[in-house]
């Protein structure tokens, strides 16, 4: 495996520095301002467009969207999951499996676009997945039954992937240590608009539109995330820098990852808390408005009142918390305020019933506490390895947080009926879980080894 790269805490540079260890066929960055791996005489500007104060608001701007692709695919939806249930004459349990089937397609098309992007460059497979990302959807548009539908939201789902694990790997491109956390924080700023406003964004539609035509959205969507890409994205991972060694490489590069104990325990420690993070958005929008009786306006400003709370915390991680404290620190800390706010929620809604006021506090502080947890465990473990292979360690990670976001997604319905208890269990159980993984795989020693 590739020696670690991450920087010291206090690194605030914005341009790439080179991997400690460098592959042998990676030719030596002649210039500081080169992207590792690139050729002699290219730097980060011009493969990427940005002017020399590093990365253009375009380009910014550009892979928010990208990112954000996930998010408004999954909750733009989330506000007409009973019309759905009505008009497809669906229970509201096979209804959830819209959801999560989109979830199995993302993880397997990280698994698919990460070693592609690896290969052959973010660029083309970026605009293949962006292409059949806006066909699938125009097939949930006039699904005529369920089962159509949950097939074109699994193909959906692995077709917008393409944008979440190749603007991790671009990330990774161009920058490492507190720099990259600070992108990717730039980055959330434009992403997470996009889960508090597309439950508000579906709710309004649902009010002139049916659920058919939050698909309509999300088609236009991609045919405009499509255009943008061509236009203003350009390849950040030059030819010869490129991973040369097809699929049996691709598998082996997966498997000295996962037996890298560090890497491992930040990846399980990240889907487990992505866990609590789609128990909560698969199982909000019903529990809210069965068994507390909210309209879907009022679900889909208390869901944009949580997804702020991560989109607050995020920025504040990247740009006060990570240059004073250590990633260890910090992951601690979140840890330690999920499972308390996990408990809270169970205690609120089992032994002390206070309604929706007991119900939605703690899943705001949960929600915070994830804006920093989820950047730094990307941040430590795609910059424990090179630029060359950033796509299939960003996909192992993005792969990891949708299987076991699919899992969970359905467990607040067991029974056939939504549950706040349920949910709330849901959500203590994988901050406990996440917290394990995270003390038992990455140890002080074992972080140190690896350069964090």
């Amino acid at each position: 495996m590739p020696g670690p790269t991450v920087g010291p805490t206090d690194d605030t540079s914005t341009a790439a520095t080179a991997p400690a260890t460098a592959t042998p066929t990676a030719p030596p960055a002649p210039a500081p301002a080169a992207t590792p791996g690139t050729a002699p005489g290219t730097t980060t500007a011009e493969l990427s467009g940005d002017g020399p104060a590093g990365p253009g608001l375009a380009v910014i701007v550009a892979l928010g969207g990208l990112t954000a692709l996930g998010p408004l695919t999954t909750d733009l939806y989330l506000p007409g999951l009973p019309a759905i249930a009505d008009d497809l004459v669906a229970k509201p349990a096979a209804v959830q499996l819209t959801l999560t089937f989109s979830m199995f397609g993302v993880a397997a098309g990280q698994l698919l676009f990460g070693p592609l992007s690896d290969r052959f460059g973010r660029r083309p497979p970026l605009l293949v997945g962006l292409v059949l990302y806006t066909l699938s959807s125009l097939v949930c548009v006039f699904a005529p039954n369920l089962t159509v539908l949950i097939a074109a939201r699994f193909v959906q789902g692995a077709a917008g992937s393409a944008g979440l694990v190749i603007g991790r790997a671009v990330s990774r491109d161009r920058f490492q240590g507190v720099a990259l956390l600070r992108f990717l924080a730039s980055i959330a700023l434009i992403s997470g608009l996009a889960p508090i406003l597309a439950p508000i964004i579906g709710a309004q539609l649902m009010r002139f539109t049916s659920w058919r035509g939050t698909f309509g959205v999300l088609t236009a969507l991609g045919l405009l995330l499509t255009l943008v890409s061509l236009g203003v994205l350009r390849e950040t991972l030059p030819a010869a820098a490129r991973d040369r060694g097809g699929v049996g490489e691709a598998l082996r590069t997966m498997g000295r990852l996962l037996r890298d104990l560090p890497f491992l325990g930040l990846a399980l420690t990240s889907s487990l808390a992505f866990g609590a993070l789609f128990g909560y958005i698969s199982g909000s929008s019903t529990v809210l408005q069965h068994v507390y009786q909210v309209s879907p306006q009022t679900y889909s400003l208390l869901f944009g009142l949580n997804s702020f709370s991560i989109v607050v915390m995020t920025q504040v991680n990247g740009r006060l918390l990570a240059p004073r404290f250590t990633p260890r620190a910090l992951m601690l800390g979140s840890l330690a305020v999920a499972v308390a706010a996990g408990a809270a929620l169970v205690l609120l809604t089992t032994v002390w019933d206070f309604g929706l006021a007991g119900f939605c506090p703690p899943l705001f502080v949960m929600m915070g506490s994830l804006g920093v947890l989820l950047p730094n465990t990307a941040a430590q473990a795609l910059g424990m390895v090179e630029p060359k292979v950033a796509g299939t360690a960003a996909a192992l990670l993005g792969t990891g947080n949708f299987l076991v976001g699919a899992v969970v997604a359905p467990l607040s319905s067991l029974g056939g009926q939504p549950s706040a208890v349920l949910l709330a269990v849901v959500v203590l159980v994988c901050g406990v879980l996440a917290t394990v993984a995270y003390l038992a795989l990455c140890r002080p020693e074992r972080m140190r080894a690896a350069g964090i």
